[in-house]
C-alpha cells in the first residue's frame, strides 16, 4: 500500500465521499461536503458507536483516538487511499464533517463563513475561539492589502480585528502596515521589503496548533508519541553512552554495562609520585597530571593511545590545580599556596606566572574569552588578571577558602568557589548577585557541568550530592557508595551528556553512578592506591582517566570482549581477548 496505488484503475479506488477532495501540505484530504449542518457536528469529541472501546493491556487507550491518529500517520505518510479505507472501513472519520467545511472554507478564503463556522463549533475556550479568529482576519487583511484594497484591508483592521481585543501590540504593526505597506512587521517580507502573504495551508497548519486536539489532531501526533516513548526509554537505561542511531521500533531499548569504561585499556607510570589531579583538555586531544610538583601533558593520539608530550617543571610546591584554556593552546597549574603557572601546550614553555607579593594562590580558572585568568588567594579573595599579568580587578571578603577548586560560567558571568567549609557561593563579578549552594557537612571537592546547570559536590562524609543551580538552587541527587575519610577525592561528569558521575575513592577503586537515577552502575578495581581524582573524555565518552596514589594513571575502556557480542561501539583501543595490547609511547608503558 502506498502512493503506488494512485496508478490503480479508478474502479478499484474506495469511494470516500460524494464530494470533491482537496489535498493539503500535509498530505491529509479535506473533503468539500456535499450537504453539512452545523447542528450536526461540533468541534466536540466525536461521538461513535463502541466510543468507550479500549485497546491494550494497560486499558487507557482509547480506539477510537487510537485509529484517528494511524489515519492522521497514514495520510501524513503520503498513504492517502489507505488512510481513506481506514476511515471506511472502522466508520470512525479522522475529522468531523463540519471541521472539513472549517478547512476547505479557510482553503477557500470564504473568511466569514468560515468565522461563523469557527464560532458553532462548541468550543467552551473563548480565549481560544478569538485567537483564531485573529489569525484568520489577519489573513484576510494581509491578502486584501496584496490586492491593493487598502481601503477594505483597513475595514478589516477597525471592524473586525481591533473589537477583538487581543494582541495590541500585533494591531499596531498592522495599522502601520497600512501607512507604509512595505514594513518589515508582517506575515514574510521579501529581500525587496514588498509583504509577501503566506499560504493558506500554512494557516491551516498554525490553526490546526492553536486548536484543541479533539478537534483537529496535532500534525504527525502518532510520530511524535513514538519519539516520545524512545525518549522514556533512553531516560530510563542506565547504561546508555552512545549516539542515539541504533534505535529500532522493533524492540525495547536497553544497554548493557558494556557501553561505560570498565576495562583497563592503558597504565600511564611516568609520574614518579602520587598523582593527585588529572584533567581532560576541552577537545579531549589532550590529558595534563600533577604529582608533587611535577606536571606532565598527554596527547590522546587518534587510535587512543595515550603518550607524553611534555613534562613541565617549576614549580617549587605540589601543583594542586590544572585548568585547560578555552581554546585548549595554554594550561594553567597552581602551585599549593604558590603561584599559577601558565604554559603554550604546543612548545610546553611557561609562557607567564601569576604572583601576588605576600600571598599565595590556591586555585585558578579562564574566563571564557581565554583572555582573561582568575584566582584563588590564600586572603580570601579572588583575583582577575589579564594575559599579561595586570591585576584588573580584586574582590575580597570570604570570597574562597583553602580549597582549590575555581570555576567560571560559560557566559563569563558567575565564578564558583567554596566560600566557607560547607558552603560554595556563585559569585556575580559584574551583577554583584550571588548565589550560595548550604551543605550541612564540609565540602572537600566541587565540579561545575559543561551546560552551567549543576554542581557537583563531594563532601567529608562520602556522599556526593547534585545541585541544580538554575533559578532556585536545589538538591536534585546524592550518590553513595564510596570511601574517604582522610584525603580530598575527586568527582566528575562525563558520559554521553554528561549522564554519568565518577568518583575516586581510598578503596583503591572508581565509582561510577547513572546521574538522573542515582543508582550505581559500576565499580572499576585496578589501582593498588587511593584514587585521588578521574577525568571523562568530553569527546570520547568511553574513555576514562584516573590518577592513583600509586603513582599510575589509568585509561578505562570498554569491555570489548561482552560489547562484541551485543553490538561494536568503537574504543579508540585495540584489545584482545580483554588483555591490554602493547601500547607503548616514549616512556609511558603498560
Amino acid at each position: 500500500m502506498g502512493a503506488a496505488e494512485d496508478d490503480e484503475p479508478p474502479s478499484k479506488r474506495v469511494k470516500v465521499s460524494s464530494g470533491q477532495s482537496v489535498d493539503i501540505s500535509d498530505g491529509t484530504f479535506v473533503r468539500d461536503p456535499v450537504s453539512c449542518s452545523l447542528s450536526d457536528s461540533m468541534a466536540r469529541p466525536l461521538a461513535f458507536q463502541g466510543d468507550d472501546e479500549v485497546v491494550g493491556t494497560k486499558g487507557v487507550i482509547k480506539k477510537v483516538e487510537f485509529v484517528r491518529i494511524i489515519t492522521e500517520a497514514l495520510y501524513s505518510l503520503g498513504y492517502k487511499k489507505t488512510g481513506a479505507r481506514l476511515e471506511e472501513e472502522s466508520g470512525i472519520p479522522l475529522r468531523s464533517s463540519v471541521i472539513n467545511l472549517f478547512m476547505q472554507q479557510i482553503l477557500d478564503g470564504k473568511w466569514d463563513e468560515s468565522l461563523n463556522t469557527l464560532e458553532n463549533l462548541g468550543m467552551v475556550d473563548e480565549k481560544i475561539v478569538k485567537l483564531a479568529s485573529f489569525v484568520i482576519l489577519e489573513q484576510k487583511f494581509f491578502e486584501l492589502l496584496d490586492k491593493e484594497k487598502v481601503m477594505d484591508a483597513l475595514k478589516t483592521l477597525r471592524t473586525e480585528i481591533s473589537p477583538l481585543c487581543i494582541n495590541s501590540d500585533r494591531v499596531h504593526q498592522l495599522s502601520s502596515c497600512v501607512i507604509s505597506p512595505s514594513q518589515q512587521v508582517l506575515a514574510g517580507v521579501s529581500g525587496q521589503g514588498i509583504v509577501r502573504v503566506k499560504s493558506r495551508t500554512k494557516l491551516l497548519e498554525e490553526l490546526q496548533r492553536l486548536l484543541p486536539p479533539t478537534v483537529m489532531i496535532p500534525e504527525k501526533r502518532l510520530v511524535h508519541l513514538v519519539e516520545q516513548a524512545l525518549d522514556l526509554q533512553l531516560d530510563a537505561c542506565r547504561f546508555h553512552n552512545s549516539v542515539v542511531g541504533e534505535m529500532s521500533l522493533l524492540t525495547d531499548h536497553q544497554c548493557g554495562r558494556d557501553h561505560i569504561p570498565s576495562q583497563t585499556v592503558q597504565i600511564l607510570r611516568e609520574h614518579n609520585d602520587e598523582v593527585w589531579f588529572l584533567q581532560f583538555s576541552h577537545n579531549g586531544n589532550y590529558l595534563a597530571s600533577s604529582a608533587n610538583s611535577s606536571v606532565i601533558i598527554w596527547e590522546v593520539k587518534l587510535d587512543g593511545r595515550v603518550c607524553l608530550k611534555h613534562q613541565l617543571a617549576g614549580h617549587e610546591r605540589p601543583v594542586s590545580y590544572i585548568s585547560w584554556s578555552p581554546d585548549d593552546h595554554q594550561l594553567l597549574t597552581c602551585g599549593e599556596e604558590e603561584v599559577v603557572r601558565q604554559w603554550d601546550v604546543e612548545s610546553g614553555e611557561c609562557t607567564h606566572i601569576y604572583v601576588k607579593n605576600g600571598l599565595g594562590l590556591i586555585s585558578c580558572g579562564w574566563a571564557p574569552d581565554g583572555k582573561r585568568v582568575f584566582c584563588g588567594v590564600t586572603d580570601k579573595s579572588i583575583s582577575m588578571w589579564d594575559l599579561e599579568g595586570k591585576e584588573l580587578e580584586c574582590w575580597q571578603g570570604h570570597k574562597t577558602i583553602r580549597i582549590s577548586d575555581l570555576e567560571i560560567t560559560s557566559d563569563g558571568k558567575h565564578v564558583v568557589s567554596v566560600c566557607k567549609e560547607n558552603m560554595i557561593v556563585l559569585f556575580g563579578w559584574e551583577s554583584k548577585v550571588e548565589k550560595v549552594i548550604q551543605e550541612d557537612q564540609a565540602i572537600t571537592s566541587f565540579v561545575l557541568s559543561t551546560d552551567n546547570k549543576y554542581v557537583l559536590v563531594s563532601l567529608s562524609n562520602q556522599e556526593i550530592h547534585l545541585w541544580n543551580i538554575e533559578g532556585m538552587v536545589k538538591l536534585t541527587a546524592k550518590y553513595k557508595g564510596h570511601k574517604r575519610s582522610r584525603f580530598v577525592v575527586r568527582s566528575c561528569f562525563g558520559g554521553l551528556d554528561q549522564a554519568f558521575v565518577a568518583s575516586g575513592s581510598e578503596d583503591s577503586q572508581v565509582y561510577i553512578w547513572h546521574r538522573g537515577s542515582g543508582d550505581l552502575v559500576g565499580t572499576l578495581a585496578g589501582h593498588s592506591g587511593t584514587v585521588n581524582c578521574v577525568s571523562w573524555n568530553p569527546a570520547n565518552h568511553h574513555m576514562l582517566a584516573s590518577a592513583s596514589d600509586d603513582c599510575t594513571i589509568r585509561i578505562w575502556g570498554l569491555d570489548r570482549v561482552n560489547l562484541n557480542q551485543h553490538g561494536t561501539v568503537g574504543n579508540g583501543v585495540n584489545c584482545s581477548n580483554g588483555k591490554v595490547a602493547s601500547l607503548r609511547c616514549k616512556r609511558a608503558s603498560v
